[in-house]
This record gives structure tokens, C-alpha cells and sequence, in this order.
């Protein structure tokens, strides 16, 4: 396994789901610090905002942490580390000759996990304008209890506030803008909240955000080579998490190699197979969401709008954000569970709003 910088502190949240730590446990219990996170404060123009309690909390930790336990899990598993950087794969009869930064090396079979800053351009996904999200932010000083996401106007995408230990991460996600606008953006934000990022470190970085065709020719294998994480492009395009497709995508690469397929192409071909019908079909279907979910309309307002509105009155839309923060809730079903709970949300939302007005809240 070569790995060009082995543990260190990646730019990203460091959030795992309950998806990914019920599917592997190691990541809960373990001894490498972390936060659980039970309360996730949602926020949008117009709407407020809204404390959403969850039932399955968020795992958080540092990418550095996180990263060391997942090299030392696999070097317990036999693998053999070596921190270099892969720069070139190249044909050798049926196998593969690899130029590192520290020499070359033989392989027979090859997993690429370079990320979405792929220099291997051949293999893994292709990358267009239309398929990247931004992320950038500030590791600034401060402790809390909840995680923060704010819906801004007019952007596809998100700031976010993530407890860790010892520090917040306060970022911006976004797509179709500029990274210095982003920038602006999240510094705007954080001025009003009172939260310097003059004494925080700052961090960007690219995210595959694939456009809906994107989808259908998305490359994630070949001859002798299959590709894992950011560098087959596998990021939910709503919520940016990386983390769980990372974890899995490798899963099933290692299952598909050592499953029973009579050769190395049956393969490759399986685990294309395998990883649509695994989750990758959801996040294409999710790419159709993401617009909608951020950009679009709803009952004369905008969806993050009547999306913290619902979730403030109505315990039914209340019960689908739960399950679409533990990643219980796939966006292929989505949209038919919304149209059955519709007007049992009206109506909850309907009564609310009438026993608030007989029964004034207490300053």
C-alpha cells in the first residue's frame, strides 16, 4: 500500500453516519479520541431555525486520528505501508510496473485511491467542472455540543459548524461558485456569529460532486484496476459525505477480488455491478435531488425554508430528517415516503400552528 502522506489532517468534517459505524463497529468502539454528537441545529433565510435531536448520534474525528486508526488496522491486517506517491501506471505483460517517488514497484492488480486530485488521469473517474463541489473552511478554537448547518441563499450547498475534539471545523461546501466567493461567504457568516477565523488554520479542498449523466459513463474500473472513494467520484452530491463511500467502495473492491468470479476481468465487471447496486444507483439518483433540495420552490417558499419549518412543527418530516442524517433513509425512496407523509405533515403542521396561537409560548 503506498501512501503518499500516510495520517494526516485532511480537510473535511470527520463525520460518519450511523450507516457507517453499524456496518463496521470498529469504528465506534475503539480508542482513538472522538465526539458523538447527539443535536444537529438546522438554520435557513426566512425560516429560522431548528434543533433536531438525534436518535443515532454523528460520529466526529479528526481526519488525522481517523486516519491513523484505519493504516494501523490495515498493517495489523498484513498489509505492507510505504509512504510514497504514485505517479505513473504503467502496462507490464499482464501486470503493472509503478513509478513511485521512492522507486518502482510490480503489481498484479491495481486499487486507486488517489482521491478526487487524481494524478493517475487514466484511471478512475473523469472529472469535469460540472462534477466538483468546493469545500474550504477554518480549524478555529471553541467547543460545543451540537453540529450547525445553515442553508444560504441562492448556493447549492452548505456551512457547517463540526465539534471535534479540541477545536470546530466551520466550512462551506458549494457548487457552481468560485472558491473566493465561497470564501466570502463563510467569513461574512462568521463574523455575524462572532467566530474569528484570524486565529483558526485554514484548509481547502475539491470534492467530486458528479453531474446526473456523469452517472451512466462514470469510470470506476478496467483491466486490471478498480477505483475506490473520491477517486470513482463517490460522494453523495447533497451532502458531500465521503467518508462511509470511501470505507465501503474499498469493502466491496476487496470482496469482489477475493469472490469466485472465474477471472480478474469477470471481476472488474462484478464489482462495477456490485457497487450500483450497493449505493451507487442512490447517489445518482440523489444528483437528480440536489438543485431541488437547495435551489427549489415549495409552497411559495424555498425548500431549506419549509424544510426547517416542517421539522420545527411537524414530528412525521421530523422522523424522515432523522433517518436521512443516519443514512437510514435512501434517496431513492425519498421522494414517495415525503408524498405518503404530506398530508399527515400538513396537518400536524396545521394544529401546531393552531394551539400556538390559543396557547402563547413562554418568553
Amino acid at each position: 500500500m503506498f501512501d503518499e502522506k500516510l495520517a494526516w489532517e485532511k480537510p473535511c468534517g470527520g463525520g460518519l453516519t450511523y450507516k457507517a459505524y453499524s456496518q463496521y463497529p470498529f469504528l465506534l468502539h475503539n480508542a482513538t479520541p472522538k465526539r458523538l454528537i447527539h443535536e444537529t441545529v438546522l438554520a435557513a433565510p426566512g425560516a429560522g431555525e431548528v434543533t433536531l435531536r438525534l436518535n443515532e448520534p454523528l460520529l466526529i474525528y479528526s481526519r488525522l486520528d481517523l486516519n491513523r486508526l484505519l493504516l494501523e488496522r490495515a498493517e495489523r491486517a498484513g498489509a505492507q505501508i510505504e509512504k510514497a506517491r504514485v505517479t505513473e501506471m504503467a502496462r507490464a505483460g499482464s501486470g503493472w510496473q509503478l513509478r513511485t517517488s521512492s522507486g518502482t514497484a510490480d503489481a498484479d492488480f491495481c486499487v486507486v485511491a488517489t482521491g478526487a486530485r487524481n494524478p493517475l488521469r487514466d484511471f478512475g473517474t473523469e472529472l469535469k467542472s460540472q462534477d466538483t463541489m468546493s469545500a474550504l473552511g477554518y480549524y478555529v478554537p471553541g467547543s460545543q455540543e451540537r453540529i450547525d448547518i445553515q442553508f444560504l441563499p441562492g448556493l447549492e450547498g452548505y456551512i457547517w459548524v463540526f465539534p471535534r475534539c479540541g477545536h470546530l471545523s466551520v466550512g462551506i461546501c458549494g457548487k457552481g461558485e468560485p472558491a473566493s466567493a465561497l470564501r466570502k461567504r463563510l467569513e461574512n457568516w462568521m463574523r455575524e456569529r462572532g467566530i474569528s477565523w484570524k486565529e483558526g488554520a485554514f484548509y481547502s479542498h475539491l470534492l467530486p460532486a458528479l453531474d446526473t449523466r456523469s452517472w451512466k459513463q462514470n469510470r470506476v474500473s478496467g483491466e486490471g484496476w478498480m477505483a475506490v472513494g473520491d477517486a470513482a467520484g463517490l460522494v453523495d452530491p447533497i451532502t458531500g459525505e465521503g467518508l462511509y463511500y470511501a470505507i465501503r467502495s474499498g469493502d466491496l473492491a476487496a470482496r469482489t477480488l477475493l469472490g469466485e468470479e472465474s477471472s480478474l476481468a469477470a471481476r472488474v465487471d462484478e464489482y462495477r455491478r456490485t457497487l450500483r447496486r450497493d449505493f451507487a444507483a442512490d447517489l445518482e439518483f440523489g444528483s437528480r435531488l440536489a438543485r431541488r433540495v437547495f435551489l427549489g420552490r415549495f409552497l411559495f417558499g424555498s425548500v431549506p425554508q419549509r424544510m426547517v419549518q416542517f421539522t420545527r412543527r411537524s414530528p412525521r418530516f421530523s422522523a424522515i430528517m432523522q433517518d436521512l442524517f443516519s443514512g437510514r433513509q435512501p434517496y431513492l425512496g425519498l421522494k414517495k415516503r415525503l408524498l405518503s407523509n404530506l398530508n399527515g405533515s400538513l396537518y400536524e403542521i396545521g394544529m401546531s400552528l393552531g394551539f400556538s396561537r390559543q396557547v402563547p409560548r413562554k418568553a
